[in-house]
C-alpha cells in the first residue's frame, strides 16, 4: 500500500501511461504513409481516428461509473490492456484495414475510456490541495505524448524503412507494458475526512444541476474551436512559407500540453466560475482576433500558441470543476459526463470544413465559435453560483 510519500511515484506513472494515451493525437504521422501502404484514400485512412472519437467519449460516460462501483486500478489495469492490444491488432492491418479501424477506432478508444480518467481521479485524491495543477500535469501527458510519439513513429518509419503497421506493432507492445503497469500503481489513498469515499452519483443529482449544463456548454464550444484552428492549421496560413505553417502544428501541441500545467496552478488560485469565464473569453477574443492575426506570419504563431494555451487548459479547467462542485469521489465520473462534448464537437470540423470548400476561407465557422464561446462564457459567470452556494443549487 502506498503512503503519502510515495505519491509523487503514483503521479509519474499518470504521466507515463497520459502520453501513451494521447498517440492517437499524433495520428496525423500516419495517413501519408498509410494511404502509399494501402492504397486506400486520405480519407478511408482517417476512420480509426474519427471513430475513436466518438467511442472514446461514449466510454467514458460508462466508465466514470464504474471506477467508483469496482477500483481505480481494475479500470486502469483492463483500459491498458485493451488499450495495447489494441494497437497490435491494427498492426494486423496491412491486408485488412479492418483490423487497424477496430484496433485503433474501437479496442483501443475503449481502452483509453477505462484508463484516461483514472489518473485524473486519483491524482486529486492524493493532492486533494492541488486539484488544478496535478490534473493538468497528469493531462499534459496526454497532450504532450502525441508529439513524442509522433517524432517516435515517424522516425522509426523513417529511419528503418518500417510500414505504419510495423510501428503499430512496436507501439502496441510498448503501451501493453507502459499503461498496464501504470494501471498496476492506480491506488487511491485510505478513505479520510479530506478522501471521503462515496458510491456513484444517480444521474439526476448530475444531470438535473445546471451547473452540468453550464460546464457542457462551455467545454462543447472550447472543444469545438480547438477541433476548428487544429486540423486545419496548415490552410489557415495563407503565407508562401510552408515551414511556418507545419512549426505552428508542433506549437499549438506544445502549448496544448503547457497549458494544461498553468491553468491548472491558476485554478487553484481562483474561483472555478472566474476560470471558466476567463479561459473562454480569451479564447473567444483570439477567434475574434484572427483576422488581424493571420495577416503575418508572426501573428499566425502567436495565435497558434494561445489557442493551444486556452484549449488545453480549458480541459483542465472542467476536470477540476467537476471535483469542485461534486467531489474528489466523483470527478471521473462527472469528467466523463462531460466529456461526451466531445461527441458533437467532433463533428464541428467537417462543418467548418464544407464552409471552407463553399467559400474558401474559415471566417464563418471561426466567427460563430467565437461568439458562442462569448455568450458561453457570459452565461458561466453569471449563472455558475460561487463554490460556496454551489451545495444549495
Amino acid at each position: 500500500m502506498f503512503s503519502s510519500k510515495n505519491r509523487y511515484v503514483i503521479l509519474v506513472a499518470s504521466v507515463l501511461m497520459q502520453m501513451c494515451l494521447g498517440a492517437t493525437y499524433a495520428w496525423s504521422v500516419f495517413v501519408i504513409p498509410l494511404t502509399n501502404a494501402t492504397g486506400l484514400g486520405l480519407g478511408d485512412v482517417q476512420y480509426p481516428f474519427s471513430i475513436f472519437y466518438v467511442v472514446f467519449p461514449l466510454t467514458m460516460l460508462v466508465s466514470g461509473v464504474l471506477i467508483n462501483k469496482f477500483s481505480t486500478r481494475i479500470s486502469a489495469t483492463i483500459g491498458g490492456l485493451l488499450f495495447g492490444g489494441g494497437w497490435l491488432l491494427a498492426s494486423m492491418g496491412e491486408g485488412h484495414f479492418i483490423l487497424t479501424i477496430l484496433g485503433i477506432g474501437v479496442l483501443g478508444a475503449v481502452g483509453v475510456g477505462f484508463t484516461y480518467l483514472v489518473p485524473i481521479a486519483v491524482g486529486v485524491r492524493w493532492f486533494p490541495n492541488h486539484k488544478g495543477l496535478v490534473s493538468g500535469i497528469s493531462m499534459a501527458g496526454f497532450g504532450g505524448g502525441a508529439a513524442l510519439i509522433g517524432q517516435i513513429a515517424g522516425r522509426y518509419m523513417l529511419n528503418f524503412n518500417a510500414t505504419p503497421f510495423d510501428t503499430f506493432r512496436l507501439l502496441g507492445f510498448a503501451f501493453l507494458v507502459i499503461v498496464t503497469l501504470g494501471g498496476l500503481l492506480m491506488i487511491s489513498p485510505p478513505v479520510s475526512a479530506q478522501n471521503p469515499q462515496h458510491a456513484s452519483l444517480p444521474w439526476k443529482t448530475v444531470l438535473g444541476r445546471k451547473t452540468f449544463w453550464i460546464l457542457y456548454l462551455t467545454m462543447f464550444f472550447g472543444i469545438a474551436a480547438g477541433f476548428i484552428v487544429n486540423t486545419n492549421l496548415t490552410k489557415l496560413y495563407q503565407g508562401p512559407n510552408v515551414k511556418v505553417a507545419l512549426a505552428a502544428v508542433s506549437i499549438f501541441a506544445v502549448a496544448n500540453a503547457a497549458g494544461r500545467i498553468l491553468w491548472g496552478f491558476i485554478f487553484d488560485r481562483i474561483q472555478a466560475r472566474t476560470a471558466i469565464f476567463v479561459n473562454a473569453a480569451l479564447q473567444s477574443a483570439l477567434l475574434f482576433g484572427h483576422f488581424w492575426l493571420l495577416t503575418s506570419s508572426t501573428g499566425f504563431l502567436i495565435f497558434s500558441f494561445l489557442m493551444g494555451l486556452n484549449y488545453g487548459g480549458m480541459l483542465v479547467i472542467h476536470a477540476s470543476a467537476s471535483s469542485r462542485y461534486w467531489s474528489l469521489s466523483h470527478v471521473a465520473q462527472v469528467y466523463g459526463w462531460l466529456s461526451s462534448a466531445n461527441i458533437l464537437a467532433s463533428q464541428v470540423p467537417v462543418l467548418a470544413g464544407k464552409a471552407y470548400e463553399r467559400t474558401g476561407s474559415f471566417v464563418v465557422p471561426i466567427t460563430l465559435a467565437a461568439a458562442g464561446l462569448l455568450i458561453a462564457s457570459l452565461v458561466a459567470i453569471r449563472q455558475i453560483p460561487p463554490e460556496e452556494d454551489a451545495v444549495r443549487e
